[in-house]
């Protein structure tokens, strides 16, 4: 059975405003009976993995009745509960957010009593969100509003039984929160829609204004339908937010930071292709149409034959979002026609003259002006904030960025992008040894700080410190490598495409340093200690097999790659077990869970 009895908890304590949940049990209660460290994730995975595959099956084949009664099991899975707080405490870059509880959960002993307290308490009294405000590209502020730590993972729970079903019948074109599917398969999309042969070369560009805030809850509910647990959700939408000046209604809009709300909106948008009259055929593809769209969460564009064909495309977009509660943004909408070019996602979609080919154009997807700038200040900030510290500190906080960025935009025509950062790079590194050395020639200068840094490279001009052999990474060497688009509709929870996305994982291999690389590829791409892709989002840190303490070495045949919740939990282990230190009484339920 998928459930372990829990006691039930009597309360909680707080200390020093933000803390881990410490629950108080009830007086009859032998205390908290989940082990953290002692979970044996390999079988959690595959039980809520194989229940994901058995939704998505049933709603395939629309037995709703069967897919109301594995949602219901999902809801009350133990399993579940597990990976939820796994994934809100640990996996999450939110894990240390509280809302308006003031209640964090980073401890082994903490997550553990949060699993318990979830497992007994039906019904639960849902808590408003703390608003909070982060800035946006164009100096707006954008509102968040920020679950209690126990809303977060319950609202997790509530996804993995509600996700499978609607990813059965999930657009095709959808692409932004998806399991599966990212930023670059909506660029790739663009990129077969847009070429020069393509008869549709005007473009509505737009994005929907206020999606999460301005979602009509009426609508979202009834779209949703007899979903299990279609009550949690309507607390969830009505619980209203806590600002500076007290208690606000949420009479509209699903609160932007909780992990359900983009599924949420999902929901709501699903159908926007029919409303354009884009149908398939049998296998898959686009029937003749005169319009074709692509979508990223609230973000889209309309690819239209005409300028008329675009001008009624924003019409019928009108009338369709008004049903639920929603508007385009009139400032962002904009007819262009593709030899304009615009910009989405970060990337500069236009269509050049050329005299080769029968169409006479060229399709060049490039970083846009916008985020080459925004990346030249960020680094230049960086370079600034740091200009009186070690080299090593100042490749520690840049090299990350620069990998991060180059893997982002190398998709494209970036080639030249990159060159242009490295000599902007290379500028301030010399402005960065002037500042620190005034009084040293620049001979010295190159001695010290520029060298063949690289072991695989033949460049001489590699900053870095020429001591320890540590360097700056350069865009360039990042070489540009095209994203294979996800086929039509596949989804990670069709069971019949396991071995499809096992292989689109492992693709995922080149993005990671040579050294993690290699140790990648001999792992097959799993996590040693859990069983899952390495590639799930999650930090990864190396561990040594046997401890360099005990005399290990940092050779290839002794290390592994681990998620950094899975090296953890391994050396919790490690430590209960050591000589001398007192061991605590196996929980209820071991034979099912632990090891």
């Amino acid at each position: 059975m998928d459930q372990v009895n829990h006691p039930k908890t009597a309360g909680e304590t707080v200390h020093h405003g933000k803390s881990s949940i410490q629950t108080a049990t009830s007086a009859n209660s032998p205390g908290s009976q989940t082990d953290w460290q002692r979970v044996k994730w390999r079988k959690v995975h595959r039980l809520v993995r194989n229940l994901r595959h058995r939704i998505f099956r049933a709603a395939k084949g629309e037995d709703w009745d069967k897919v109301q009664s594995l949602q219901r099991l999902m809801l009350r899975s133990y399993a579940n509960t597990l990976l939820s707080v796994r994934q809100i405490t640990q996996r999450n870059d939110g894990k240390r957010t509280a809302g308006v509880d003031k209640l964090v959960a980073l401890t082994p002993a903490a997550r553990g009593q949060l699993v318990d307290r979830l497992m007994v308490e039906t019904p639960w009294h849902v808590s408003p969100v703390k608003r909070v405000y982060i800035p946006k590209i164009n100096g707006t502020l954008r509102p968040l509003g920020i679950p209690t730590i126990l809303d977060r993972c319950r609202q997790a729970r509530v996804k993995n039984a509600l996700e499978p079903a609607w990813e059965a019948h999930f657009e095709a074109t959808s692409y932004g929160f998806r399991p599966g599917r990212s930023c670059h398969d909506a660029i790739a999309r663009i990129y077969t829609l847009a070429q020069g042969k393509a008869r549709r070369k005007w473009v509505v560009d737009t994005d929907i204004k206020g999606a999460f805030d301005h979602l009509d809850h009426t609508y979202l509910l009834q779209a949703i339908g007899a979903f299990p647990g279609r009550e949690s959700i309507r607390q969830w939408l009505q619980a209203g937010y806590l600002d500076t000046d007290g208690w606000h209604p949420t009479d509209t809009g699903t609160p932007q930071g909780g992990p359900l709300s983009p599924l949420l909106l999902h929901v709501a948008l699903h159908g926007l292709e029919a409303a354009l009259g884009v149908s398939y055929d049998k296998w898959g593809s686009t029937k003749p149409s005169t319009r074709l769209v692509v979508r990223y969460a609230d973000d889209l564009v309309v690819f239209c034959p005409t300028q008329e064909d675009a001008q009624e495309t924003v019409t019928r977009l009108e009338t369709w979002l008004a049903q639920r509660g929603l508007r385009l943004a009139a400032e962002k909408t904009r007819l262009v026609h593709l030899t304009e070019g615009f910009t989405f996602l970060g990337f500069q979609i236009k269509l050049y003259p050329t005299s080769r080919g029968r169409s006479g154009y060229k399709l060049l997807i490039t970083p846009s002006r916008e985020a080459v700038q925004r990346l030249r200040k960020l680094l230049r900030d960086i370079w600034h904030a740091h200009r009186g510290q070690a080299v090593q500190v100042v490749l520690g906080r840049l090299n990350p960025l620069i990998r991060g960025w180059a893997h982002y935009f190398r998709i494209g025509v970036a080639s030249a992008t990159f060159n242009a950062l490295d000599r902007f790079m290379l500028h301030r590194a010399m402005r960065y040894v002037n500042r620190r050395h005034p009084t040293k020639s620049h001979a010295w200068h190159r001695a010290k700080y520029w060298g063949p840094l690289h072991p695989q490279r033949k460049d001489t001009w590699v900053f870095g410190d020429t001591r320890t052999g540590a360097f700056l990474l350069k865009f360039r060497w990042f070489p540009i490598q095209r994203h294979i688009l996800v086929p039509g509709t596949a989804s990670p929870d069709d069971p019949t495409l396991r071995d499809y996305w096992a292989a689109r994982a492992m693709a995922r291999a080149k993005d990671l340093p040579p050294s993690r690389r290699k140790l990648a590829l001999q792992q097959n791409g799993r996590c040693r200690q859990c069983g899952e892709s390495l590639f799930n989002g999650e930090a990864l840190h190396g561990h040594h097999k046997l401890p360099r303490a005990q005399g290990g070495t940092d050779t290839y045949a002794n290390l592994e790659l681990l998620h950094a919740s899975c090296h953890q939990q391994h050396h919790g282990r490690l430590r209960k077990r050591m000589p001398g230190r007192p061991q605590e009484p196996a929980p209820l339920g071991e034979r099912m869970w632990f090891s």
